[in-house]
């Protein structure tokens, strides 16, 4: 059984509220009250899961320097979404689809921070490929606070394949680009909708970009000539999330 380490405030109470049955055991400084430790007091009885107060030092040899914030959380490790259950799962949508694809993003704090605002948008689901790409880590959970227990990951053998599938199962895809002449506010971001954003640095690889239906770049008026692949995403997200709000969608593909 593969086993990883949770921790932080909001993913540990993520992951208690919503998947308790991977819950192993949960450890809690001792120095901690107040009423986020006796929120995961809470939740760990109810899901009748070994709870263990803690030093600071036991805190500190289970999980490093990392930030744990007085809470860690052993769990069985979440089972990856396969690809073979994405067509499935968006037949399942009773609304049009709306995802976010993160090509090759190997900071866990941008995609913890993807996690969360896809989140807030009311993403259905974000799509990552298995190799050159960071996964979801612990740090990824703990950046995410709680989202990654909500937003469905699939991970991909072969991204280009995944986005021909969507494309097949009627979704456009809007791929970010600095080299777009197109901007994104002239964009129609309505309807089943795949956003296409590429890791810090190089961009959407050439195949990716080749498998977007349309390229966009977010109009920059300063000097600086690129933004954080999370803030980006977030600007292209509540974007989609503005006109999805203002009017129908325009149709199918």
């Amino acid at each position: 059984m593969h086993e990883e380490l949770i921790y932080g405030w909001h993913a540990v109470l993520a992951v208690l509220e919503r998947s308790p049955e991977r819950v192993l055991q949960v450890w809690l400084d001792e120095k901690r009250s107040g009423p986020k430790p006796d929120a995961v007091v809470k939740a760990a009885r109810a899901g009748q899961i070994r709870l263990q107060r803690a030093g600071r030092a036991l805190l500190e040899e289970l999980v490093g320097a990392a930030q744990h914030q007085g809470v860690v959380a052993r769990c069985r490790a979440a089972t990856p979404t396969q690809v073979a259950d994405l067509g499935e799962f968006l037949a399942g949508l009773t609304q049009p689809p709306f995802l976010l694809v993160l090509d090759g993003v190997q900071d866990p704090h941008n995609l913890g921070a993807c996690l969360r605002t896809a989140d807030a948008a009311g993403v259905h689901a974000l799509i990552l490929p298995r190799d050159n790409a960071v996964s979801v880590t612990p740090t990824v959970r703990k950046v995410a606070s709680g989202a990654a227990e909500t937003v469905p990951v699939f991970q991909v053998t072969n991204l280009a394949r995944t986005l021909d599938q969507l494309k097949a199962d009627g979704v456009w895809l809007v791929g970010a680009s600095g080299d777009a002449q197109d901007s994104l506010y002239a964009q129609d971001l309505r309807g089943p909708l795949a956003l296409v954003l590429g890791a810090e640095g190089r961009g959407l690889r050439r195949l990716t970009q080749e498998r977007c239906d349309f390229l966009v770049q977010i109009p920059m008026a300063g000097s600086v000539s690129s933004l954080n692949v999370s803030v980006a995403a977030g600007i292209f997200l509540f974007e989609a999330v503005r006109q999805r709000r203002a009017s129908p969608p325009a149709g199918q593909r």
